[in-house]
Protein backbone atom coordinates (compact mmCIF):
# COMPACT_ATOMS: atom_id res chain seq x y z
CA UNK A 1 0.00 0.00 0.00
CA UNK A 2 1.06 3.28 -0.89
CA UNK A 3 2.36 5.73 2.14
CA UNK A 4 1.90 9.39 1.76
CA UNK A 5 4.21 12.22 3.64
CA UNK A 6 4.02 15.15 4.92
CA UNK A 7 6.88 18.24 3.92
CA UNK A 8 8.31 20.46 6.41
CA UNK A 9 9.35 23.54 3.92
CA UNK A 10 12.06 25.04 5.75
CA UNK A 11 12.23 27.57 3.15
CA UNK A 12 8.68 28.93 3.90
CA UNK A 13 7.65 28.23 7.83
CA UNK A 14 9.77 29.21 10.75
CA UNK A 15 10.98 26.29 12.88
CA UNK A 16 8.76 26.69 15.70
CA UNK A 17 5.99 26.36 13.32
CA UNK A 18 7.50 23.35 11.35
CA UNK A 19 7.86 21.71 14.50
CA UNK A 20 4.10 22.32 15.21
CA UNK A 21 2.60 21.31 11.91
CA UNK A 22 4.82 18.17 12.26
CA UNK A 23 2.97 17.10 15.35
CA UNK A 24 -0.28 17.85 13.51
CA UNK A 25 0.65 16.38 10.32
CA UNK A 26 1.22 12.89 12.80
CA UNK A 27 -2.14 13.58 14.62
CA UNK A 28 -4.42 13.55 11.15
CA UNK A 29 -2.52 10.62 9.57
CA UNK A 30 -0.08 11.11 7.48
CA UNK A 31 2.91 8.19 7.52
CA UNK A 32 6.29 9.82 7.35
CA UNK A 33 7.64 13.31 7.32
CA UNK A 34 10.21 14.95 5.14
CA UNK A 35 12.27 17.64 5.62
CA UNK A 36 14.34 19.92 3.48
CA UNK A 37 17.76 20.92 4.22
CA UNK A 38 18.55 24.40 3.06
CA UNK A 39 20.69 27.58 3.73
CA UNK A 40 18.51 29.88 1.49
CA UNK A 41 14.95 29.54 0.24
CA UNK A 42 14.62 29.41 -3.87
CA UNK A 43 12.60 33.03 -3.66
CA UNK A 44 13.06 35.64 -1.16
CA UNK A 45 8.94 35.86 -0.82
CA UNK A 46 9.39 32.20 1.05
CA UNK A 47 11.23 33.94 3.30
CA UNK A 48 12.61 30.92 5.47
CA UNK A 49 15.78 28.85 5.71
CA UNK A 50 16.56 27.34 9.23
CA UNK A 51 18.51 24.63 10.27
CA UNK A 52 17.00 21.53 9.64
CA UNK A 53 18.87 19.24 11.96
CA UNK A 54 17.87 21.41 15.23
CA UNK A 55 14.32 21.72 13.74
CA UNK A 56 14.17 17.75 13.22
CA UNK A 57 15.63 16.80 16.62
CA UNK A 58 12.74 19.01 18.26
CA UNK A 59 9.81 16.66 15.70
CA UNK A 60 11.41 13.69 17.13
CA UNK A 61 10.56 14.57 20.96
CA UNK A 62 6.92 15.56 19.84
CA UNK A 63 6.17 12.53 17.52
CA UNK A 64 6.22 9.35 18.05
CA UNK A 65 5.08 7.27 14.65
CA UNK A 66 5.88 9.24 11.61
CA UNK A 67 9.36 8.40 9.92
CA UNK A 68 11.72 11.25 9.50
CA UNK A 69 13.41 11.66 6.44
CA UNK A 70 16.02 14.85 5.25
CA UNK A 71 15.44 15.26 1.57
CA UNK A 72 17.48 16.14 1.23
CA UNK A 73 20.64 16.89 2.24
CA UNK A 74 23.75 17.41 0.55
CA UNK A 75 27.50 16.15 2.05
CA UNK A 76 29.55 17.20 -0.28
CA UNK A 77 30.57 21.26 0.71
CA UNK A 78 28.90 23.39 3.09
CA UNK A 79 28.69 19.98 5.23
CA UNK A 80 31.94 17.55 5.35
CA UNK A 81 30.56 13.84 5.48
CA UNK A 82 32.14 12.89 8.62
CA UNK A 83 29.96 15.71 10.06
CA UNK A 84 26.52 14.05 7.87
CA UNK A 85 27.40 10.94 9.85
CA UNK A 86 27.36 12.30 13.42
CA UNK A 87 24.12 14.06 13.53
CA UNK A 88 22.33 11.38 11.64
CA UNK A 89 23.79 8.79 13.98
CA UNK A 90 22.29 11.35 16.42
CA UNK A 91 19.12 12.25 15.29
CA UNK A 92 18.32 8.29 14.80
CA UNK A 93 18.97 7.66 18.30
CA UNK A 94 16.78 10.60 19.16
CA UNK A 95 14.09 9.06 16.27
CA UNK A 96 14.19 6.07 18.34
CA UNK A 97 14.96 4.32 15.15
CA UNK A 98 12.42 6.54 12.83
CA UNK A 99 15.25 8.69 10.77
CA UNK A 100 16.54 7.76 7.39
CA UNK A 101 19.40 10.11 5.69
CA UNK A 102 17.93 11.60 2.40
CA UNK A 103 20.92 12.55 0.42
CA UNK A 104 21.62 14.17 -3.15
CA UNK A 105 25.14 16.25 -4.72
CA UNK A 106 23.06 19.40 -4.04
CA UNK A 107 22.56 23.07 -5.48
CA UNK A 108 25.08 25.85 -5.72
CA UNK A 109 22.06 28.37 -3.97
CA UNK A 110 23.21 26.32 -0.62
CA UNK A 111 26.58 25.36 -0.83
CA UNK A 112 28.63 28.14 -2.47
CA UNK A 113 28.09 30.09 1.15
CA UNK A 114 31.17 28.49 2.32
CA UNK A 115 33.25 30.24 -0.38
CA UNK A 116 34.25 26.97 -1.79
CA UNK A 117 32.77 27.50 -5.59
CA UNK A 118 30.69 25.11 -7.31
CA UNK A 119 32.09 22.19 -8.51
CA UNK A 120 31.52 20.38 -11.91
CA UNK A 121 28.40 17.83 -12.21
CA UNK A 122 31.32 15.11 -12.73
CA UNK A 123 33.32 16.33 -10.23
CA UNK A 124 30.18 16.73 -7.31
CA UNK A 125 29.33 12.95 -8.40
CA UNK A 126 32.71 11.75 -7.35
CA UNK A 127 32.61 13.82 -4.37
CA UNK A 128 29.23 12.24 -3.60
CA UNK A 129 30.23 8.81 -4.02
CA UNK A 130 32.86 9.55 -1.59
CA UNK A 131 30.78 11.06 0.76
CA UNK A 132 28.63 8.18 1.33
CA UNK A 133 31.40 5.41 1.25
CA UNK A 134 32.66 7.58 4.30
CA UNK A 135 28.81 8.08 6.17
CA UNK A 136 28.27 4.23 5.61
CA UNK A 137 31.72 3.33 7.31
CA UNK A 138 31.62 5.61 10.46
CA UNK A 139 27.42 4.23 11.08
CA UNK A 140 29.64 1.03 12.24
CA UNK A 141 30.79 3.05 15.63
CA UNK A 142 34.38 2.03 14.51
CA UNK A 143 37.47 3.78 14.61
CA UNK A 144 37.70 5.34 10.26
CA UNK A 145 40.61 6.73 8.75
CA UNK A 146 40.03 7.49 4.90
CA UNK A 147 42.32 9.28 2.40
CA UNK A 148 40.29 10.07 -0.64
CA UNK A 149 40.58 12.07 -3.62
CA UNK A 150 38.32 14.49 -2.35
CA UNK A 151 37.75 13.85 2.04
CA UNK A 152 40.17 12.83 4.65
CA UNK A 153 38.62 11.66 7.62
CA UNK A 154 41.55 11.45 10.43
CA UNK A 155 40.85 9.04 13.38
CA UNK A 156 37.18 9.08 13.57
CA UNK A 157 34.64 7.16 15.67
CA UNK A 158 31.00 7.97 16.68
CA UNK A 159 30.96 7.71 19.93
CA UNK A 160 27.11 7.41 19.74
CA UNK A 161 25.94 4.65 17.78
CA UNK A 162 21.69 3.76 17.26
CA UNK A 163 20.29 0.24 17.84
CA UNK A 164 18.16 0.50 14.54
CA UNK A 165 20.94 1.11 12.05
CA UNK A 166 20.83 4.05 10.00
CA UNK A 167 19.60 3.82 6.42
CA UNK A 168 19.80 5.80 3.69
CA UNK A 169 18.05 6.94 1.10
CA UNK A 170 19.79 8.57 -2.24
CA UNK A 171 18.24 10.97 -4.84
CA UNK A 172 18.90 10.31 -9.14
CA UNK A 173 17.51 11.71 -11.46
CA UNK A 174 18.43 8.86 -14.41
CA UNK A 175 19.81 5.96 -15.49
CA UNK A 176 23.92 6.64 -14.65
CA UNK A 177 23.34 8.00 -11.53
CA UNK A 178 20.81 5.04 -10.78
CA UNK A 179 23.80 2.83 -11.79
CA UNK A 180 26.12 4.54 -9.80
CA UNK A 181 24.54 5.50 -6.16
CA UNK A 182 21.68 2.37 -5.55
CA UNK A 183 24.29 -0.40 -4.86
CA UNK A 184 25.11 2.45 -2.14
CA UNK A 185 21.86 3.42 -0.50
CA UNK A 186 18.86 1.32 0.72
CA UNK A 187 16.07 3.40 -0.50
CA UNK A 188 15.62 6.06 -4.01
CA UNK A 189 14.43 9.14 -4.02
CA UNK A 190 13.26 11.47 -6.75
CA UNK A 191 10.89 14.15 -8.03
CA UNK A 192 9.83 12.63 -11.31
CA UNK A 193 6.60 9.65 -12.20
CA UNK A 194 8.87 7.95 -14.19
CA UNK A 195 8.93 4.35 -14.21
CA UNK A 196 12.24 3.61 -15.80
CA UNK A 197 13.36 5.49 -12.44
CA UNK A 198 11.96 2.79 -10.68
CA UNK A 199 12.87 -0.25 -12.65
CA UNK A 200 16.20 0.97 -13.36
CA UNK A 201 16.59 1.62 -9.46
CA UNK A 202 15.21 -2.17 -8.99
CA UNK A 203 17.28 -3.67 -11.36
CA UNK A 204 20.60 -2.16 -9.83
CA UNK A 205 19.90 -2.46 -6.65
CA UNK A 206 19.37 -6.16 -6.84
CA UNK A 207 22.49 -6.46 -9.44
CA UNK A 208 24.50 -4.23 -7.53
CA UNK A 209 24.15 -5.96 -3.28
CA UNK A 210 22.76 -9.23 -4.38
CA UNK A 211 19.36 -8.51 -2.23
CA UNK A 212 16.44 -9.27 -3.10
CA UNK A 213 14.50 -6.99 -1.13
CA UNK A 214 13.09 -4.24 -2.43
CA UNK A 215 13.60 -0.62 -1.61
CA UNK A 216 11.57 2.23 -0.65
CA UNK A 217 11.38 4.65 -3.74
CA UNK A 218 10.22 8.24 -2.28
CA UNK A 219 8.79 11.03 -4.54
CA UNK A 220 7.56 14.16 -3.77
CA UNK A 221 4.97 17.09 -5.21
CA UNK A 222 3.90 20.27 -4.66
CA UNK A 223 -0.16 21.37 -4.30
CA UNK A 224 -1.44 24.25 -3.18
CA UNK A 225 -4.37 23.45 -1.38
CA UNK A 226 -7.50 26.32 -0.59
CA UNK A 227 -10.81 27.42 -0.65
CA UNK A 228 -10.08 29.47 -3.53
CA UNK A 229 -8.78 28.75 -6.64
CA UNK A 230 -7.55 32.02 -7.96
CA UNK A 231 -6.02 32.66 -4.54
CA UNK A 232 -4.13 29.32 -4.45
CA UNK A 233 -2.82 29.63 -8.01
CA UNK A 234 -0.98 32.98 -7.19
CA UNK A 235 -0.08 31.48 -3.91
CA UNK A 236 1.45 28.58 -6.17
CA UNK A 237 3.18 30.98 -8.54
CA UNK A 238 4.55 33.91 -5.86
CA UNK A 239 5.99 31.06 -3.56
CA UNK A 240 6.46 27.86 -6.23
CA UNK A 241 7.46 29.13 -9.73
CA UNK A 242 11.22 28.35 -9.09
CA UNK A 243 9.72 24.79 -9.83
CA UNK A 244 9.46 25.13 -13.13
CA UNK A 245 12.78 25.17 -14.32
CA UNK A 246 13.89 21.67 -12.97
CA UNK A 247 16.96 20.43 -11.90
CA UNK A 248 18.87 21.09 -14.72
CA UNK A 249 18.80 24.91 -13.82
CA UNK A 250 17.92 24.71 -10.43
CA UNK A 251 21.28 22.98 -9.07
CA UNK A 252 23.58 25.56 -10.49
CA UNK A 253 21.61 29.36 -9.34
CA UNK A 254 23.76 30.62 -6.45
CA UNK A 255 20.61 33.23 -5.05
CA UNK A 256 17.50 34.44 -4.79
CA UNK A 257 17.88 37.17 -7.10
CA UNK A 258 19.11 34.65 -9.59
CA UNK A 259 15.78 32.09 -9.16
CA UNK A 260 13.88 35.56 -9.43
CA UNK A 261 15.18 36.62 -12.91
CA UNK A 262 15.06 32.83 -14.25
CA UNK A 263 11.36 32.38 -13.52
CA UNK A 264 10.58 35.89 -14.49
CA UNK A 265 8.23 34.55 -17.06
CA UNK A 266 6.78 31.91 -15.35
CA UNK A 267 2.80 32.40 -15.79
CA UNK A 268 0.47 31.79 -13.10
CA UNK A 269 -1.43 29.66 -15.08
CA UNK A 270 1.70 28.17 -16.13
CA UNK A 271 1.97 27.14 -12.34
CA UNK A 272 -1.10 25.83 -12.05
CA UNK A 273 -0.61 23.38 -14.79
CA UNK A 274 1.75 22.15 -12.88
CA UNK A 275 0.70 22.35 -9.81
CA UNK A 276 -2.97 21.30 -8.30
CA UNK A 277 -4.50 24.21 -7.11
CA UNK A 278 -7.50 25.12 -5.04
CA UNK A 279 -10.26 23.31 -3.39
CA UNK A 280 -11.00 20.25 -5.35
CA UNK A 281 -9.14 17.13 -3.70
CA UNK A 282 -10.05 14.84 -6.46
CA UNK A 283 -7.91 17.23 -8.73
CA UNK A 284 -4.80 17.00 -6.22
CA UNK A 285 -5.65 12.94 -6.37
CA UNK A 286 -5.15 13.02 -10.03
CA UNK A 287 -2.08 14.62 -9.86
CA UNK A 288 -0.48 12.38 -7.31
CA UNK A 289 -1.20 9.27 -9.15
CA UNK A 290 1.25 9.37 -11.71
CA UNK A 291 3.23 8.66 -8.30
CA UNK A 292 2.09 5.17 -8.16
CA UNK A 293 1.37 4.42 -10.97
CA UNK A 294 5.33 4.42 -11.30
CA UNK A 295 5.83 2.25 -8.74
CA UNK A 296 6.97 5.07 -6.00
CA UNK A 297 5.87 3.21 -2.47
CA UNK A 298 5.63 6.87 -0.60
CA UNK A 299 5.07 10.12 -1.45
CA UNK A 300 5.47 13.33 0.40
CA UNK A 301 3.03 16.47 -0.44
CA UNK A 302 4.24 19.56 -0.10
CA UNK A 303 0.95 21.76 0.79
CA UNK A 304 2.60 25.31 -0.68
CA UNK A 305 2.59 28.38 1.65
CA UNK A 306 3.06 29.32 5.05
CA UNK A 307 -0.42 30.79 5.65
CA UNK A 308 -2.27 27.63 4.43
CA UNK A 309 -0.70 25.06 6.33
CA UNK A 310 -3.16 25.40 9.50
CA UNK A 311 -6.06 25.03 7.55
CA UNK A 312 -4.95 22.78 5.62
CA UNK A 313 -3.97 20.27 8.27
CA UNK A 314 -6.94 20.37 10.11
CA UNK A 315 -9.39 20.77 6.77
CA UNK A 316 -8.11 19.30 4.60
CA UNK A 317 -5.52 16.43 4.92
CA UNK A 318 -7.44 13.96 6.50
CA UNK A 319 -10.01 14.11 4.12
CA UNK A 320 -7.23 14.26 1.31
CA UNK A 321 -5.72 11.26 2.81
CA UNK A 322 -8.53 8.95 2.60
CA UNK A 323 -8.96 9.80 -0.59
CA UNK A 324 -5.07 9.00 -1.56
CA UNK A 325 -5.41 5.69 0.03
CA UNK A 326 -8.61 4.64 -1.81
CA UNK A 327 -6.83 5.55 -5.35
CA UNK A 328 -3.99 3.91 -4.16
CA UNK A 329 -4.87 0.57 -2.92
Amino acid sequence: MTRFGYTLMTEQSGPKQLVDYAQKAENVGFDFEVSSDHYSPWLSAQGHASYAWTMLGAVAQVTSRVELYTYVTCPIIRYHPAVVAQKAATLQILADGRFTLGLGSGENLNEHVVGQGWPSVDKRQDMFEEAVKIIRQLQSGELITWEGEHYRVDSARLWDTPDTPLEIGVAVSGEKSIERFAPLADHMISTEPKPELIEGWDKARHVGTGLAQKSKKIGQIPICWGPDEQAAITLAHEQFRWFAGGWAVNADLPTTAGFAGATQFVRPEDVADTIACGPDLDAIVEKVKPYWEAGYTDIALVQVGDETQERFLAEAAGPLLEKLRAASS
